[in-house]
């Protein structure tokens, strides 16, 4: 087959495969809800910051979606809903590809030299408030948790490096993690 053949069959691959990942029916094996990139920077584990787009590059970065590669594949969406008398951040994780039937718990760590160099060990397992929640995959090895966090101690505006981490519970496997991203405390 020609080169040029080669890459049409190539893209039209990508194409398919992108499609299939964006599904929207609810299923487990796709994010549910179609959420805007995260605004501001990404700091990846080159250090290097980029902006995710020309018009949003000026604001902070309230939301974030972090992607958790390794042993299988997840993504963690991080958002902050505007709201005066708390500061809620929702976290909705999806897995796949890891050990079927199995518990999982999402853990973050932070630090406050903003270097785009994530160098926290504070892990601390995320869950519904302060109660850590797990994430069970099923028979295909794909699992979802919507999780959340009350953010409203922390002074609006505070500003970290950030990263996420997926451990197999009842062992020091880790089997996901993310790139180092920085995250600003919404007023």
């Amino acid at each position: 087959m020609s080169r040029l053949r080669l890459g049409f069959v190539i893209g039209i691959g990508m194409s398919f495969l992108a499609l299939a990942c964006s599904s929207r029916d609810g299923s487990p094996t796709a994010p549910s809800s179609a959420a805007p990139a995260s605004a501001g920077l990404h700091v990846g584990s080159s250090g290097s910051s980029q902006p995710l787009s020309a018009t949003n590059a000026a604001q902070p970065s309230f939301d974030l979606e972090a992607i958790l590669r390794g042993d299988g594949f997840g993504l963690v969406k991080f958002r902050q809903t505007k709201d005066p008398t708390q500061n809620i951040i929702d976290l909705d994780v999806w897995v796949r590809d890891l050990s079927p039937n199995t518990s999982y718990s999402l853990q973050r760590a932070t630090d406050t030299t903003l270097d785009g160099v994530c160098t926290g060990t504070n892990w601390l397992t995320l869950g519904k408030g302060s109660t850590p929640q797990p994430i069970v995959t099923d028979d295909t090895g794909t699992g979802r948790a919507a999780l959340w966090r009350d953010l409203s101690s922390l002074a609006p505006g505070t500003t970290f490096d950030i990263h996420f981490r997926v451990i197999q519970n009842g062992t020091t496997n880790v089997p996901l993690q993310s790139d180092c991203y920085q995250f600003v405390v919404r007023d």
